[in-house]
């Protein structure tokens, strides 16, 4: 699919302007912080269910709560950015992940625990949309794709520290109280934010803002109805729900699961880390190296390495399941962003619709974030381990080969 160029890329001074630098340190500690809020609860499933007396089947619709806010919030957060500007309104996120972060840490039962982390749903979406919107603002080209990869690596780092760090250090450092643990993890979040502030208020960083506002804006209204209008967006959305459906329920779950082969919590903690350390090294290279003609090739490698890794992640031996899941890091570290950089670069690419088309990917994605880990909790609870969730993961595979190929036969289409 040829990439005309772009609003964004008119906006970006030339030469590229060396603060971009900067900023990219800026979002990617901000979706640093936004990992390790939502991955701290994993290595603390095991107490948390002990603690407030929750079964698996309960403990899925925990994991899955922020994403139910997250849908609805998405789209009207990605039309505040466009608004506002990623500046503030990624500060503002910042505080609303910080007090879902405390609240969980005062949750007395399930219902207490669920409302905690859906209030997550509520803020984050101005990051997980705002952070694209900043790097395609900063960066063109390839450099972009290298910009959104070393973004990325801020959420698999933030994975990392959390699924590997919590039950071996983190928790004994405050005596063992995840309650405790909670609060200096919404103090460290807010302590992001304000370095946050600190980066993106140098001059270039505001006189950025000010030409993204000087830019006509087109209704909101007009946007989404141009973008659910364009096929190509539908099956990239398509897309993105089933790729979130495979990384969420992979990665809340893989703590409890690789437990369940008899793992403590600490050894359970760091081969559960083991993904992220290659999701982050996979999306430093792999978006770089996904131009428009190589994209189909990579993201059909990426699906068929997910369907194997299930496979060897189900069988429970050593060499296997080392392997496994590296090819499972190596994916989620990839498929979302290689499919936003699809989504940002369609159409005209005008920076009006690149914070909706941002919002519009994670409202819809997170659809399958929710199904991702209810269904694999529903399905341990029911049958008593995780075999039948990872064959269902090997389907959702299988199913986003099909939704590729569909891709590229209306890309086909559009371009003849």
């Amino acid at each position: 699919m040829a990439i005309a160029p772009t609003a964004t890329d008119d906006i970006v001074a030339e030469p590229p302007h060396p603060y971009r630098w900067a900023m990219l340190w800026g979002v990617w500690l901000l979706y640093f912080a936004f990992a390790l809020a939502i991955a701290s609860m994993a290595p603390l499933v095991y107490k948390l269910m002990a603690d407030l007396n929750m079964h698996r089947g309960e403990m899925g619709t925990v994991l899955a709560a922020w994403q139910l806010t997250y849908i609805f919030c998405s789209v009207p957060c990605g039309g505040l950015l466009d608004r506002f500007g990623p500046r503030r309104m990624m500060f503002v996120s910042v505080l609303v992940i910080a007090a879902s972060v405390a609240l969980r840490g005062i949750a007395s039962d399930y219902v207490t625990l669920l409302l905690a982390v859906m209030v997550f749903g509520l803020g984050g979406p101005l990051i997980s949309s705002g952070a694209p919107k900043v790097v395609s603002l900063w960066f063109t080209g390839k450099e972009r794709g290298l910009a959104m990869g070393i973004y990325f690596t801020g959420n698999a780092t933030g994975g990392i520290v959390a699924v590997a760090l919590t039950n071996s250090v983190f928790l004994p450092a405050v005596g063992g109280d995840w309650r405790d643990l909670m609060s200096v993890f919404a103090l460290f979040v807010i302590a992001i934010g304000v370095v946050w502030m600190a980066i993106s208020a140098h001059p270039a960083s505001r006189d950025m803002e000010a030409k993204l506002s000087a830019e006509v804006k087109r209704r909101s209204r007009d946007v989404f109805l141009e973008l659910v209008c364009d096929p190509v967006v539908r099956l990239v959305l398509l897309m993105g729900l089933f790729i979130l459906f495979f990384n969420h329920g992979m990665n809340h779950w893989l703590p409890d699961l690789l437990r369940s082969y008899g793992m403590t919590p600490s050894e359970a903690g760091y081969w559960a880390a083991i993904p992220t350390l290659f999701g982050m090294v996979a999306s430093l290279s792999l978006p770089r190296m996904a131009t428009p003609d190589k994209r189909f090739a990579i993201l059909l490698g990426l699906f068929l390495c997910a369907a194997a890794a299930t496979l060897m992640v189900w069988s429970a031996s050593g060499p296997l399941l080392a392997i496994g899941l590296v090819l499972q890091g190596m994916c989620r570290g990839a498929m979302t962003s290689i499919s936003i950089l699809l989504l940002i670069e369609s159409g005209d690419g005008n920076t009006s619709r690149v914070g909706a088309a941002s919002g519009l990917y994670f409202s819809v994605g997170e659809v399958g974030g929710v199904l991702g880990p209810m269904s694999m909790g529903a399905l341990a609870h029911a049958t008593g381990d995780f075999d039948a969730s990872l064959f269902m993961m090997f389907g959702v595979a299988c199913l986003l080969m099909l939704i590729l190929y569909r891709l590229r036969a209306v890309q086909g289409r559009i371009a003849t």
